[in-house]
């Protein structure tokens, strides 16, 4: 009888929702998720983002990495096991609604990395997923506007190849996750526009 009075309880309890929030450096992605994450919690929702990077960062640190634009210099295996660290740390939060602010690869000398790799992306078991993509144009004159980060500057036709990946990937992981996923624009003056649909998207998921 307690065993199954447990799992009865067990099926009442509401799951996390996790929603995984992607886009190229540069779009905007970062500050979409800051204002939709407070809107949400203005309107009494349990609300926590996670940025998958400074997780990784702050395990980086342990390694004497002092800037969080080194992580993507590091090797591969080395990249890989703090992927791990970020994804096992997010996969315990415990909040009614996670967002997790990432990228979906990272550029190397070896090609594009996958940012969240199917063993990772399986973990977090996300309940949507979104990407939030620009022009090319507009993302270039962002990367070469903020003084906040180390960016590469690469040509439009770099980044239009990034925006070419950044679509087969979320696909792919939508694919592999069954977890349906949106485009969401950012074009210049409509951030107020893309944060409101991102909201909707979040509202949808609880």
């Amino acid at each position: 009888m307690f065993t199954c009075l447990n799992w009865r309880h067990s099926l009442e309890e509401p799951r996390k929702k996790t929603v995984v929030i992607v886009g190229v450096p540069g779009v905007g992605k970062s500050t979409i998720i800051s204002n939709a994450t407070q809107t949400l919690i203005n309107m009494g929702m349990t609300v926590r983002t996670v940025v998958f990077g400074s997780v990784m960062f702050e395990e980086a640190k342990k390694l004497g990495i002092n800037h969080r634009d080194e992580l993507r210099k590091l090797s591969i295996e080395l990249q890989q096991k703090l992927q791990t660290k970020a994804a096992n740390y997010i996969s315990r939060v415990k909040e009614s609604t996670v967002i997790v602010d990432t990228h979906l690869f990272i550029k190397t000398k070896s090609g594009y990395c996958p940012g969240l790799p199917m063993n990772l992306v399986l973990k977090l078991k996300p309940d949507r997923l979104v990407l939030v993509t620009a022009n090319s144009e507009e993302i270039l004159k962002r990367r070469k506007s903020d003084n906040t980060r180390v960016r590469d500057i690469n040509s439009d036709d770099d980044i239009k190849m990034d925006i070419d990946v950044s679509l087969s990937i979320i696909s792919s992981l939508s694919i592999l996750t069954g977890a349906p996923f949106e485009i969401i624009y950012n074009h210049d003056n409509m951030i107020d526009s893309a944060t409101s649909r991102v909201v909707e998207l979040l509202k949808k998921s609880t």
